[in-house]
């Protein structure tokens, strides 16, 4: 029996499946009617009206189960496996193990290295190149394992089942669970030649809730040099065609580039040389593999890709399910790039993220993260019905760090340093006096272009092991179909976060769960605030948020930050532009393609330049607890109160903060440069007393 995988003929694979599964039947039996998700009411409600309508919201969520923990079983950065150290030499040995004792017809395996999924996961069906070992995914076991129950397909070598039966073998199982769990969506991850098949059982199951992940589709395959390519090479043995396919397959220039950032990263040369030249050298190592497959195994692997090819392309315009295509723009064995563009105008529901500098084995090459890229894809739900509150998964260790690698040089430029209040009013260093469980309210300014948000959301995860769900303008929430970047954009970041759009009813939910909730009242107003405007708060006069604290018994903890302005200098504001030739037709262009106005206001960014760099400052204050607030249920005069007492608590913080800096001696950036070149660069640099 292999050591990296677990082989069964079933879709039933094991006794703890089936436990599970009856386990599973038991607790769908005994469950509530689903949730109806209600309508949350206006602001411009009166205080009875409220009051009664909260009542309902309260009666209709009493058994909300899943709202109290959306991702209940994994912590915030938890584990996803991406840091370990699996390489090529890693695959291949798993693929020796799997020969050595491989027989009989297809079936399915669930990794060991999956770890345990959340609850309630949905089903991910990993389908394989043309291979058919299905341990290409060997990189991605922990990651999608956490999230998603794995499952993956193994063909052996020895096997000859045509591709019709290949693909009546997962619909059967992607029927089976369809009757178990109707209203659950089922994952479809299909990699070269797995890509054809799960566009064959996507077409062929148009009912069905499929969510498809295609990496680098086999589509392609006419159109490819692949026939050319062996048939010059057609003279020498199988063996002989498969291992130069397999050099091919892997794209040493991703892997040169790959050394060079671990070396940039601080890595021993000697450490990021090793590592290239072993991953270099796995294919030829494990050339002996070779010599146990059948002679005819080439011409039957290329039979069959054509036929999946063919197959797949003539049913393309049956496919109604989503589909999110990975392309490598530097694969020697397909045109991949050329092919997700002719599929993206095929399909319904397409979205493309291209990686512009890998080969056609994306899935063994390092810097791929495909959980993170579905959740910024906004495809990870667990119904038919994607939800930001319910479907949320929190960031894990590798998420956290490229959040840190994309943003090192503003936490390198601004040294942020937070401050908190105790309940006894005492300002401390670090965030003590925040409440370590929610529901919180965090309630306070934004600074221009909103940067601050970056490194207050980090701090929270690694100080509290907190996630703080953002509540942001939809313009935020941009619907992505096509993305070329290697790593992620601030809009990724955002959905990683569990940022959700500005609704009254997104607010509720996340208070319901227990949630930290961020939010601004100032909004766009104050992140593209014009000259002299510096430090000012722009909040409207509505006590919604109050209210709806004081429904859920949350704590509202204000906060102030300041120093972002002496990072940037606004070189043109809206008033500038406007006064300028041309400048109404310029601002009614920018406005109606940022969609960003409101009846007092046209806004667009504004022209800013890098200043020499000052700090970050962020004072939290004194936590304001609602719970036995009816008062501010049924009083708009009390709600009005407490509305003005924040407002008044985060004008305070903030000239507190724009007095106290005046006293930090490592204010500027040089002496900062001086105090980490000294301690070192992760050390923590000194700053007022509180």
């Amino acid at each position: 029996m292999s050591a990296a995988c677990l082989l069964t003929k079933s879709p039933l694979k094991t006794m703890t499946e089936i436990l599970k599964k009856a386990l599973l039947f038991t607790a769908m039996a005994t469950l509530s009617p689903p949730l109806v998700h209600p309508q949350v009411p206006s602001c411009r409600l009166g205080p009875r009206q409220w009051h009664a309508s909260f009542e309902r919201i309260r009666f209709q969520f009493r058994h909300a189960g899943r709202l109290q923990a959306s991702y209940k079983g994994l912590e915030a950065m938890y584990d996803d496996g991406y840091g370990m150290v699996k390489d090529l030499d890693y695959y291949y040995q798993a693929l020796r193990e799997l020969v050595e004792h491989d027989s009989g017809p297809p079936r399915w395996f669930c990794p060991v290295d999956a770890s345990l999924s959340v609850e309630d996961a949905p089903l991910m069906l990993y389908l394989p190149g043309v291979d058919g070992m299905g341990m290409g995914l060997c990189m991605h076991h922990k990651a999608l394992g956490r999230i998603f129950e794995l499952r993956c397909l193994h063909i052996p070598f020895h096997d000859r089942t045509p591709f019709e039966e290949l693909v009546a073998m997962v619909e059967d199982v992607v029927r089976a669970e369809h009757s178990t769990s109707p209203n659950k969506p089922i994952y479809l991850l299909g990699n070269s030649f797995g890509g054809c098949l799960a566009l064959a059982v996507a077409a062929r199951n148009p009912r069905i809730d499929l969510i498809l992940v295609l990496v680098n589709p086999a589509t392609s395959f006419e159109k490819s040099d692949i026939k050319q390519l062996l048939s010059i090479f057609s003279p020498f043995s199988d063996h002989a065609c498969i291992a130069i396919t397999a050099l091919l397959n892997y794209n040493i220039d991703n892997e040169v580039n790959i050394a060079l950032s671990r070396m940039k990263s601080g890595k021993h040369p000697l450490e990021a040389f090793g590592r290239l030249t072993n991953n270099m050298s796995s294919s030829l190592k494990h050339t002996n593999i070779l010599d146990k497959l059948p002679e005819d195994t080439l011409r039957w692997k290329m039979e069959l890709i054509k036929t999946a090819a063919s197959y797949a392309n003539y049913r393309l315009h049956f496919v109604t399910a989503d589909v999110l295509l990975l392309a490598s723009g530097a694969d020697r064995l397909l045109p991949s790039k050329a092919e997700a563009d002719r599929l993206q105008k095929i399909l319904p529901k397409c979205k493309v993220f291209f990686f512009q500098n890998h080969g056609h084995s994306l899935l063994l090459e390092h810097g791929v993260h495909v959980s993170s890229i579905i959740k910024c894809a906004d495809l990870y739900r667990h119904s038919r019905k994607y939800q930001r509150v319910l479907d949320f998964i929190p960031p894990s260790t590798t998420e956290l760090n490229e959040v840190d690698k994309a943003s090192s040089d503003l936490t390198f430029r601004t040294c942020p340093a937070m401050f908190s209040t105790m309940e006894d009013g005492t300002v401390v260093r670090g965030l003590g006096g925040v409440p370590a469980d929610g529901p919180v309210l965090l309630v306070g300014n934004h600074m221009l272009m909103g940067i601050e948000l970056i490194s207050l959301a980090a701090e929270f995860l690694r100080q509290k092991k907190a996630v703080v769900r953002g509540i942001a303008h939809p313009l935020l929430f941009p619907k992505k179909e096509r993305t070329s970047s290697e790593g992620h954009d601030f809009f990724d970041f955002l959905k990683l976060w569990g940022g959700v759009p500005m609704t009254y009813k997104h607010i509720y939910e996340l208070l319901a769960a227990r949630e930290f909730v961020l939010m601004y009242p100032g909004g766009y107003r104050e992140a593209l605030h014009c000259k002299g405007e510096e430090h000012r708060i722009f909040w409207p006069d509505e006590t919604g948020f109050v209210r709806m604290a004081a429904q859920l018994n949350a704590t509202i903890v204000p906060f102030g930050v300041v120093g972002e302005d002496d990072l940037l200098n606004i070189l043109c504001t809206f008033d500038d532009i406007r006064n300028a030739p041309f400048g109404k037709e310029i601002m009614r262009a920018y406005s109606s393609h940022l969609k960003l106005r409101d009846a007092a206001h046209e806004v667009i960014f504004p022209g800013v330049l890098l200043k020499i760099p000052g700090r970050f400052y962020y004072r939290f204050g004194k936590p304001i607890p609602t719970k036995g607030r009816q008062d501010v249920l049924t009083d708009r005069q009390a709600a009005n109160d407490l509305y003005m007492h924040i407002r008044a608590e985060v004008e305070s913080i903030i000239s507190y903060l724009l007095e106290k800096r005046v006293e930090d001696k490592y204010r500027h950036i040089l002496p900062r440069l001086w105090y980490k070149a000294a301690r070192g660069p992760n050390a923590e640099v000194p700053t007022f007393d509180p």
